[in-house]
């Protein structure tokens, strides 16, 4: 029987392993292909997806994978499925600007209950729980938490997706201060209280967000719907609405 402890270890082998695998293809000027939503993918993102999701099913043979890049199965009816994104901020690692991250998360009952994120450019590891939220440098392990809420808040946005929506939270909310990030990292560095916020107006697909969801909710934080309510998983075509990650 699958368990995410047991598992643990050879899961953040398989992250490091496809991050390692996705830096032997980083600028090499590679040709970019064109996805039917005329997003870029490259054979990184490519290669990488192959080989997270065929160790994953010699690890848990009997839960979906639903990955960005591969198959997506109807999970509809499945209490337990694994969301992939083999390569997130494709575009930041096409222009070299080093914000892009492995992402691997399960979800049960529409819940992240397991996020693990690299970045190998930093050679930086997260993973998130329900045993906490860990960060790995080095060889050094610490665990992360989420800093205290400031009465002058930091916000994370989209190097790309900020737009009037974002700017008008920042305002109605009176969050001056600001810092510009990539890729799902920005879960991360509100898991270890490098900000206080970021609000997301805008489509993401959920694996985009899942295994970010699963490390900053292990760090104390959250993740819901401007609203409040629930933010859940395995939705129609795995689109996302607007949220908000909060490190409070």
């Amino acid at each position: 029987m699958f368990s995410i402890q047991d598992a643990l270890p050879e899961l953040v082998n398989i992250a490091r392993e496809a991050g390692e695998l996705i830096m032997t293809h980083y600028q090499n000027n590679e040709e970019i292909y064109r996805k039917l939503d005329a997003s870029p993918v490259t054979e990184a993102d490519r290669a990488a997806d192959r080989f997270i999701v065929e160790k994953i099913k010699t690890i848990s043979e009997e839960y979906p994978i639903v990955s960005e890049e591969g198959n997506k199965p109807d999970v509809s009816r499945a209490s337990v499925f694994w969301l992939i994104d083999p390569l997130d901020g494709t575009k930041s690692f096409i222009r070299g600007s080093g914000y892009f991250t492995v992402n691997i998360g399960l979800i049960e009952n529409n819940v992240p209950i397991l996020g693990i994120i690299y970045d190998p450019v930093s050679k930086t590891m997260y993973w998130g729980t329900e045993k906490g939220a860990f960060r790995e440098h080095n060889g050094v392990i610490n665990p992360i938490h989420v800093r205290k809420k400031h009465t002058s808040q930091t916000a994370f946005v989209s190097h790309t997706h900020t737009n009037k929506a974002t700017e008008e939270y920042l305002t109605k909310n009176e969050i001056t201060e600001r810092t510009p990030c990539a890729s799902s990292i920005k879960f991360c560095f509100l898991a270890e209280g490098k900000a206080d916020i970021y609000p997301r107006f805008g489509p993401t697909m959920e694996w985009d967000t899942a295994a970010g969801h699963a490390i900053l909710g292990a760090a104390g934080g959250s993740v819901t719907k401007p609203d409040g309510s629930p933010f859940l998983y395995g939705k129609e075509n795995f689109l996302n609405g607007n949220f908000l990650a909060k490190g409070y």
